[in-house]
């Protein structure tokens, strides 16, 4: 059986309005940026610099709401955003976001589009399931172009399997081992929601990514599966 996402029900007890829509892909064609990716990714960044006109991103309710999570593990929310807050922060100060490939394109789009953070990772890659939880600070990390490997700090959130971390500070920073690439066909898609985002807000954003990797590799095999404390 392929590995799974799973929480850890302590996350749960700090966070108890989190959930997570995970999208499990197999069958991916990735291809370079450019096309019909590097389309969404321009409409995604007009669609904000026009909702948030001179507003920074940290005014929006849900990226105010994962500052106050970061906050609560000890990360300083103004020195380690949100993912998508990172990709809002350079979209709205007017530049492109870089191409990185195809299915990056995508799920970068889904996130600056719906103000959701999001991630995806090569499936393959996991050496166990990955759970979200609560480092020790003896998992290894590295994060792709680090040079050398860190640990995160005890008591920090993060994705981790049985090798190491796979994304530090919750949705902070990926790591290179399970990095998306050229050769990845089957993957694995986080989309984290905290309240005043609603789980239907959720499930469209994951309905919307689904459609977009179905039309970039058709044949692809999806399932889903939204990961809540209220629905388990």
């Amino acid at each position: 059986m392929p590995h799974q996402l799973q929480v850890d029900p302590r996350i749960y007890e700090r966070y108890p309005d989190y959930a997570v829509q995970v999208v499990y892909a197999r069958g991916l064609r990735n291809r370079p940026s450019g096309g019909r990716s590097s389309e969404l990714l321009r409409e995604a960044e007009a669609r904000q610099r026009a909702a948030f006109g001179a507003e920074k991103p940290a005014t929006h309710p849900h990226i105010a709401a994962w500052r106050a999570a970061f906050g609560q593990f000890g990360a300083k929310p103004s020195k380690y955003l949100c993912s998508v807050e990172a990709l809002l922060e350079r979209t709205l100060r007017g530049n492109d976001l870089p191409g990185i490939n195809q299915v990056v394109d995508i799920y970068n789009a889904v996130s600056v589009g719906h103000v959701l953070p999001a991630g995806g990772e090569d499936w393959d890659r996991l050496v166990s399931d990955s759970q979200l939880t609560y480092a020790t600070g003896a998992e290894p990390f590295q994060g792709i172009g680090d040079a050398d490997g860190s640990y995160p700090e005890p008591g920090e959130v993060i994705w981790a399997d049985e090798a190491g971390v796979t994304c530090r500070r919750w949705n902070w920073r990926q790591c290179a081992r399970t990095a998306l690439t050229s050769e990845t066909t089957n993957a694995y898609f986080v989309l984290d929601r905290l309240p005043p985002f609603t789980l239907e807000q959720l499930r469209t954003a994951g309905d919307e990514l689904v459609a977009l990797l179905r039309e970039q590799s058709p044949g692809c095999e999806i399932e889903t599966r939204v990961l809540s404390a209220h629905l388990e």
